[in-house]
Parts: C-alpha cells; sequence; structure tokens
C-alpha cells in the first residue's frame, strides 16, 4: 500500500484539518447556543467557562492549519506550470481542468471561490474565540456580542463547508498528485 507525498499532505489538509473543523464548529454552534440562547443558559457552571475557551482556541488552531497548509502547500502543487507540449496534464491540476469545457467550471468558479471564502474561516472564528475569551461569562449581558459571536461562527462553518465541498470536487476531477512515494506496508 502506498501513497504519494502530495496525496498524503491533501489528505492531511481536507480530511485532517479541514474535516476535523467542520465537526468541531457543529459542537461550538450547538455549545454557544446552548450558552447563550437557549433556556439553560443559566444551568451552565462557571468552572466549565474555561472548556469553551479552549475549544475556541483548538478551533482556531484547526482553520489556521488547514488554511495555511492548503495556500502554502497544497495551491503550488495546483498551480504548477506545465512545460510547453506537455500532453499529459496529470500532474498539473490547474491546466488538466482548463483543457476541457466540462470541467474547466471547477478552476473558474470552484477553485476561485475556495481559495477565497477559505480564509473567513479562521478569521472569523478567531474573532469569535477572542470575543468569548475577552468577556466570558460577562458575554450574557452583551446581547450584540452574542449575536456577533453566533453570527461569526456560522460564517466560519458556512466558509469552511463551501471550501471543503469545492476541495472535494476538485480532487475528484484533478488531483494533486507526485512527489516521493510513501510505502506504508505490503499486501499479501
Amino acid at each position: 500500500m502506498e501513497i504519494t507525498e502530495r496525496s498524503l499532505w491533501t489528505l492531511i489538509h481536507g480530511m485532517g484539518f479541514g474535516a476535523l473543523y467542520l465537526l468541531a464548529c457543529s459542537g461550538a454552534l450547538v455549545e454557544l447556543y446552548r450558552r447563550y440562547f437557549s433556556k439553560a443558559a443559566n444551568s451552565v457552571a462557571p468552572e466549565n467557562e474555561n472548556f469553551l475557551k479552549v475549544y475556541l482556541v483548538a478551533m482556531s488552531v484547526l482553520a489556521w492549519l488547514a488554511v495555511l497548509t492548503g495556500a502554502y502547500i497544497i495551491y503550488p502543487w495546483y498551480r504548477a506550470v506545465a512545460p510547453v507540449g506537455t500532453a499529459n496534464l496529470a500532474a498539473f491540476p490547474q491546466k488538466l481542468l482548463q483543457s476541457s469545457p466540462a470541467t474547466s467550471g471547477w478552476h473558474s468558479l470552484g477553485m476561485e471561490w475556495k481559495e477565497h471564502v477559505a480564509w473567513l474561516t479562521p478569521i472569523s472564528i478567531t474573532m469569535a474565540a477572542a470575543v468569548v475569551i475577552r468577556y466570558g461569562r460577562d458575554l450574557r449581558n452583551h446581547p450584540q456580542l452574542r449575536a456577533a459571536v453566533m453570527s461569526f461562527t456560522l460564517i466560519s462553518f458556512l466558509a469552511a463547508g463551501i471550501a471543503g465541498f469545492f476541495g472535494a470536487m476538485l480532487v475528484k476531477n484533478a488531483p494533486v498528485e507526485g512527489g516521493r512515494t510513501i510505502h506504508l506496508m505490503d499486501g499479501e
């Protein structure tokens, strides 16, 4: 069983950081609602207040890792320039997508959106974490800030979901491959 170095990084970026972030974000939305918007909001013990702060900071780290690995490790491989006269474009995902009218939309819409909308994810969740850390339990007394934290967490979730969808479709149509082969185990 083998995997290429680039495929491994794509897996770490998308399924490691990205998918884990989406799961964590759904949990954060539920926890924020439970703490600040439901009738059970007053039942949250003061000693549990640090949990949400640590959780949101961990989410911010995951979001930044996903975006930075995508922008600075995988994206340059995606944009690799094919030498003149290259017939097999498999090692050049952007050019492979652009070479066919059936797949060119995945670059012009999918990748262009992915590379821009993905940055909303870490920026918005970091803002939400900063506000929760700064205000803590006192956030209950600031309805506009509570709404902003919930809104920015939701924006972060939606941005990550859009970026993840386009990432999965791009990998399906033009995977980033190459690099050295990593041998995982021998077959029977």
